[in-house]
């Protein structure tokens, strides 16, 4: 179990009232010194372990999706929280923040089953509130780890027209993203004494290769690299590579496509986040 270490809170009555965790009205309000449950979840999305077709219709089929994860922390801010205006975390004006990872741990995002549910990173007693912020990183992997070296790692399989690519795609980028509130069906963050929460980090693969399900002309898929220039940089049907490779191999103008598409992963939900620091 990862050490989880509280760090500071001071949160108000009225500002649990404003997201609806407390009744000022009612006749028993809950202390400023309550808590509840708040669960650090990582998810790569149904498809990493479904499959999925890239935009140049190679079908990718994933074994593991390792990610190298660390120093999460959680957010209740002081108003609502936009990313795009903080220049990185320090900047963050907080009522209660909680470091919910502090040792880094490797993750496999295909972990499961297809219809398996995200991955819990880590758990933390909290104080309650609105926990709409969210920090974290990437960074190199150990030399005792199934990724050693790296920050993200991509191992599986690509077939398409009878060919099938087996494929293990190393990448050292240490990435710290900061972001905002979960955008998806149902809101996040929110811990009451009674009622437990979730906080997601959440990765989207498809930006990496495309996906053959979205228009050709949409965003996704014109800044995706692909699959089809890793397929050509096959031996015997095989992609072993790490950054290193990857950049003396693939063209300046696809590389560059690729770790862009490497430093963007990083979401919460569908809500972007910011990266405020990539090497």
């Amino acid at each position: 179990m990862n050490k989880i270490r509280m760090i500071t809170y001071g949160i108000t009555l009225s500002s649990l009232a404003a997201v609806g965790i407390v009744n000022l009205h009612a006749p028993k309000t809950i202390a400023a010194t309550d808590s509840g449950n708040l669960t650090l979840v990582a998810n790569g999305e149904d498809f990493v372990r479904q499959g999925f077709v890239s935009k140049d219709g190679w079908q990718i089929d994933f074994d593991h999706l390792y990610v190298n994860i660390d120093e999460a922390i959680a957010y209740s801010t002081e108003s609502s929280f936009e990313p795009e205006k903080n220049d990185t975390k320090e900047d963050i004006e907080y009522q209660s923040k909680v470091e919910l990872l502090t040792q880094a741990r490797v993750t496999d995002l295909a972990e499961g089953a297809e219809d398996a549910e995200p991955i819990t990173v880590a758990e933390a007693n909290v104080p309650v509130g609105f926990y709409n912020a969210l920090a974290w990183s990437v960074d190199t992997a150990e030399i005792d780890s199934p990724m050693a070296g790296n920050t993200i790692m991509l191992i599986g399989s690509a077939t398409k027209d009878g060919q099938t690519v087996d494929f293990n795609l190393g990448f050292n980028q240490p990435t710290e993203y900061v972001c905002g509130e979960f955008v998806g069906d149902l809101r996040q963050g929110i811990v009451a004494a009674d009622a437990p929460a979730t906080t997601e980090m959440t990765f989207h693969f498809d930006h990496i290769f495309g996906d053959a399900d979205t228009p050709p002309e949409d965003a996704l898929n014109q800044d995706a690299l692909g699959f089809e220039p890793i397929a050509q940089l096959a031996s015997n049907n095989t992609v072993k590579l790490n950054e290193s490779d990857l950049a003396e191999q693939l063209a300046p103008e696809d590389y560059q496509q690729l770790t862009n598409a490497i430093t963007g992963l990083g979401h919460v939900g569908e809500g972007h986040c910011v990266v405020t620091n990539s090497q």
